[in-house]
């Protein structure tokens, strides 16, 4: 996780307190209050991750650390890794996801409008603790509405 996300913060930017304090801490900082790591594993070695960091108690998490390797990008693994973090944020009822990028990482972008995220408006923005942080997204999910008896929900048609 530590090395994954090193490699491409490292080539563009640089590692802030933050990121230090999240990728050396994991369970600490992503997993105990409710996260999730994702990796992507290729012959047994890790080739990709994404993360989920719980924002509040009330089901809003912010996606983080997703990185793939340079070999492996454009091979669709960063696409599945977020597809399957944004299915799990879903199937355990979050109401938001956001994450911060930034306007170099074009590709990355692209990836996340696909898969609809969409761009917060310059009022709905909260400052970053990163200093590179310049684009600010999020998806928002509807919840479930709740089933009633003897609809297709619960296998009647």
């Amino acid at each position: 996780f530590y090395r994954l996300n090193e490699a491409w913060i490292s080539r563009y930017f640089v590692l802030e307190p933050k990121d230090e304090y999240s990728l050396r801490n994991p369970r600490q900082a992503i997993l105990a209050p409710g996260g999730h790591i994702f990796l992507a594993c290729v012959d047994g070695a890790p080739v990709g991750c994404c993360a989920l960091m719980a924002m509040t108690a009330t089901g809003e998490f912010e996606v983080i650390k997703m990185a793939v390797t340079e070999t492996y990008q454009g091979t669709g693994i960063g696409r599945r890794l977020l597809a399957h973090t944004i299915a799990v944020a879903r199937s355990t009822g979050a109401i938001r996801l956001y994450l911060e990028t930034n306007r170099k990482l074009a590709t990355a972008i692209r990836l996340y409008e696909s898969l609809g995220f969409r761009h917060l408006l310059p009022e709905e923005i909260v400052p970053s603790p990163y200093a590179r942080a310049d684009v600010y997204m999020e998806i928002r999910f509807t919840p479930p509405e709740p089933s009633m008896p003897g609809t297709a929900r619960e296998g009647i048609s």
